[in-house]
């Protein structure tokens, strides 16, 4: 059975952005947004890595 998780909401990806250009850790965005730190890195990685 395979892994089951929620999107992130706009409002979650609108709190990543900022964070993320001024690089603040994903942990740290993860602990702040009560998330796993891969959600972050996959919103990340499609959002704004390409």
């Amino acid at each position: 059975m395979g892994a089951v998780y929620s999107r992130l909401s706009l409002q979650e990806r609108r709190r990543i952005e900022d964070p993320w250009l001024a690089k603040v850790p994903v942990a740290d965005l993860a602990r702040v947004l009560k998330r796993h730190k891969s959600t972050i890195f996959r919103e990340i990685k499609t959002q704004f890595l390409g």
